[in-house]
């Protein structure tokens, strides 16, 4: 396998969440140990992390001063930690002031190399089919999104490299299954059938992209966007009839349009957002196929074969075991 770029350490910021959990162990498969890699935490990471002999800086994003000497001695920052969630102060403290305090350490450490795991949210409302980077103009409509894009261009700018992924699933989810589950459980019915199509990627899948980008060398890339998702796009029928295979849950029984969808999920589930709906019940799914054929990585066999491996987080999901409420 190949060593980590310029043999040097690379800076991992958000190690613990969902992907950069699933983006350290497989630095950790590709490398013999963790001498090549370092984690920025706010809090003590898992043992598991500190017995591999990875090397743990403690920092927040929203307390620029804690970031002094981060970036020191890597070749490469994957920069997977945002704010979801919360009011715009929260979010820019985060993804735009503590972006801007991390690339300001990278530029003092002579660090160019840094990726920047965003969202295809930045893209805002609307219906999405096939779209390729460079046809879509970003809209965001979501607190977390605008200050997600902000955080984009002044990585771009620094000349760093940006991820845009749909819906990430597997084990460690918290926002994408469980959010179907929860819809599934306050309104039982097909939105048009269950004919919307998503792009969506294995967490394991985009790990393996965000490794590869660690290991090699960029060229001409420098500032590009990529769309990071399965070639093959998932209908909510098809994602919705494995969920329930899986997790012994009735099938809905109901078939509705979308927008008495719309009107009973506002009733019933009156935390999700139109936007949110929308992502459910209309195409969302986008061409992914420059990242795969610039980092020479397969794009793995999709949901059907990669989803049975998180059922049992989705079980303990639905059971209250894990951190996401249903």
């Amino acid at each position: 396998m190949p060593e980590l770029a310029g043999a040097s350490p690379v800076l991992v910021t958000g190690a613990t969440g969902f992907v950069g959990t699933a983006v350290v162990r497989e630095l950790l498969r590709r490398h013999d140990g963790g001498a090549l890699i370092r984690v920025l935490c706010r809090r003590e990471p898992p043992a598991w992390m500190r017995e591999a002999g990875i090397a743990v800086v403690h920092g927040d994003l929203a307390e620029a001063a804690t970031l002094d000497g981060a970036c020191d001695g890597v070749s490469t920052v994957l920069h997977l930690a945002s704010r979801i969630g919360g009011d715009l102060e929260a979010c820019t403290a985060v993804n735009v002031d503590g972006t801007r305090a991390l690339l300001e350490q990278a530029r003092r450490a002579g660090v160019s190399r840094v990726v920047q795991l965003s969202t295809t949210g930045v893209y805002g409302d609307g219906v999405h089919r096939g779209a390729s980077e460079s046809l879509l103009a970003p809209s965001p409509v979501s607190v977390t999104s605008r200050t997600r894009l902000a955080a984009e261009r002044m990585t771009r700018a620094a000349g760093g490299i940006v991820l845009r992924p749909h819906l990430v699933y597997g084990e460690g989810d918290k926002w994408v299954v469980p959010t179907v589950l929860r819809w599934l459980r306050a309104v039982p019915g097909w939105a048009d059938g269950g004919v919307a199509r998503s792009s969506m990627v294995a967490v394991s899948d985009l790990a393996s992209v965000i490794a590869a980008l660690a290991c090699m060398r960029w060229g001409p890339r420098r500032g590009a966007v990529f769309h990071v998702n399965h070639p093959r796009p998932v209908s909510m029928r098809e994602l919705v009839t494995a969920l329930c295979g899986h997790l012994d849950l009735p099938l809905p029984d109901l078939d509705l349009t979308a927008d008495a969808h719309r009107m009973l999920t506002r009733s019933a589930l009156p935390s999700l957002t139109d936007h949110q709906f929308s992502m459910l019940a209309q195409d969302h799914f986008y061409d992914s196929t420059r990242i795969w054929s610039f980092t020479g990585v397969e794009p793995g066999p999709g949901l059907a074969t990669r989803l049975p491996d998180a059922i049992p987080w989705y079980r303990d999901v639905l059971s209250g075991k894990a951190t996401a409420a249903v």
